[in-house]
C-alpha cells in the first residue's frame, strides 16, 4: 500500500527550490480570522450522493514522471476517464499544449476538456472541495501547498479557485492547508482524517485538533471527526486518509489492510483497525468495518517502494464503482466481491492503472467529484 514518494520530478533532483511558501505560509501559528460568510450553512456531500460530473486533470509531465513512464500514465487517465464516463459526464483539464495528445486518447468518449494551466495529476488534492448549502454550492479552497512544499505547485495551487469559477459556483476561504485526500466524509456529519497529514506542521504549523475540527464544522458541515494517526514522512501526502478508510455508506468504513510484515503500512492499518472498531459516527452509531487486503502478487514488474498497492483508493460515481485491479488474482477478485456486497446496486468495475500506481496514486486520487446542485 506504498504511495506517492519523494519524487521522481527532475526539478526535485536537481536542487531547485519548491515555491512551498506558495500558500502553506498562511496557516503558521494557527487560524487567523476566518472568511466572512453570509451565515449559511455548508455541508460536504457524500461521494455516493448525485454527481453533476467528474473534475480530472491530464497534467503528468516529463519533468516529474520520467519520459518512460509518461505514456502510460497518460492512458491510465483516459482509461479512468473513459471508465468513468460510462456513468457520468467527466471534465478534463488540460495544458494547452497536451491537447492533441488528450483528444487523441479520449476520441469518442464523453469527456469535456477544459484547458487550464497545471503542474500535475492529482486533482482529488488540488480541484475545490465542493459543499452544499440551501439553494447554493460552493467550492472550498484549502490552500494546496505542494503536500507541504515536496513539490513544485505555483499552477497547481490555483486549480480548486479555476474549477470553482469553470463550475459557476462561489470559493469558499479558509485559513487550513489540506488536500481532499486527506478527508473521507460520509456526508451526515462524520469525517475520517489522518493527524500525519492535517495536523503535520508543513501544512497547519500551530494549529489544534479543536481549531482543526471547528474550522471543518464550519466549511464542511462535519460534526464528528474520527482521527487516524496515518504516518508521516514515508510518502508525498505524509499519510492521506483515501490510502486507508473509506465511507461505503453512513455507519459502514471499508478499511485497508496491509500483510507485508516490510511494509511500513503493516503495523499502521492494524492500529486504523482498532481505532474504526471502538468509533461511533456523529449520531453516535458504531461503525461496522469490512477489509480490503492488498495485494502481495503484482502484474506490474517494474514496481518500486512508492507503488500505490491498495484497493482502497476506489472512485464512487453515478451508479458505477472505479476500483483497480493489480493482477493479483485472489486480492482482485476478493476486492472486486466486496466492493459489490457493499455498494449492490451499482457497477464495479475494476481496471488496470499500473502507470500512475508506479507513480504512488490511485484512481481516487486523480478524481474530484461535483455533486449536483
Amino acid at each position: 500500500m506504498r504511495r506517492r514518494g519523494f519524487m521522481r520530478s527532475g526539478m526535485l533532483a536537481a536542487g531547485v527550490l519548491l515555491l512551498a511558501g506558495c500558500h502553506g505560509s498562511r496557516s503558521e501559528g494557527g487560524p487567523g480570522s476566518p472568511a466572512p460568510d453570509d451565515g449559511r450553512t455548508w455541508v460536504m456531500p457524500d461521494e455516493g450522493g448525485p454527481h453533476r460530473r467528474t473534475w480530472m486533470a491530464f497534467g503528468a509531465s516529463e519533468a516529474i514522471w520520467g519520459r518512460q513512464l509518461l505514456p502510460q500514465v497518460r492512458a491510465d487517465l483516459a482509461t479512468i476517464a473513459t471508465a468513468i464516463a460510462r456513468f457520468e459526464p467527466v471534465s478534463m483539464l488540460v495544458r494547452a499544449e497536451d491537447l492533441d495528445t488528450a483528444r487523441g486518447l479520449l476520441s469518442g468518449a464523453n469527456v469535456e476538456l477544459v484547458t487550464a494551466e497545471l503542474d500535475d495529476l492529482w486533482v482529488r488534492d488540488t480541484g475545490p472541495v465542493f459543499v452544499k448549502g440551501t439553494g447554493a454550492k460552493a467550492g472550498v479552497d484549502f490552500h494546496f501547498n505542494g503536500w507541504g512544499g515536496k513539490q513544485q505547485h505555483r499552477r497547481d495551487g490555483e486549480v480548486a479557485a479555476f474549477v470553482a469559477g469553470r463550475a459557476g459556483v462561489e470559493t469558499v476561504r479558509t485559513d487550513l492547508v489540506l488536500e481532499g485526500g486527506a478527508l473521507e466524509v460520509d456526508g451526515g456529519g462524520t469525517a475520517i482524517i489522518t493527524e500525519s497529514c492535517v495536523l503535520n506542521d508543513n501544512r497547519n504549523k500551530g494549529w489544534t485538533k479543536a481549531e482543526v475540527e471547528d474550522e471543518l464544522r464550519r466549511v464542511l458541515g462535519i460534526e464528528k471527526v474520527i482521527w487516524l494517526p496515518g504516518i508521516a514522512g514515508h510518502d508525498i501526502t505524509d499519510g492521506h486518509t483515501d490510502f486507508y478508510a473509506r465511507f461505503a455508506r453512513p455507519g459502514v468504513v471499508v478499511a485497508g489492510l496491509d500483510n507485508d510484515e516490510e511494509s511500513f503500512d503493516y503495523d499502521v492499518t492494524r492500529r486504523h483497525l482498532e481505532i474504526l472498531h471502538h468509533a461511533t459516527d456523529a449520531k453516535g452509531r458504531p461503525l461496522e468495518i469490512e477489509t480490503l487486503e492488498a495485494p502481495s502478487d503484482l502484474r506490474y514488474r517494474g514496481a518500486g517502494d512508492d507503488f500505490a498497492a491498495g484497493y482502497i483508493n476506489f472512485y464512487v460515481c453515478n451508479g458505477g464503482v472505479i476500483a483497480p485491479q493489480f493482477g493479483d488474482a485472489r486480492t482482485d477478485a476478493a476486492a472486486k466481491d466486496t466492493l459489490r456486497r457493499l455498494f449492490p446496486d451499482r457497477e464495479v468495475v475494476q481496471i488496470a492503472i499500473d502507470g500512475i500506481a508506479a507513480g504512488g496514486g490511485g484512481i481516487h486520487c486523480a478524481t474530484q467529484q461535483e455533486p449536483v446542485d
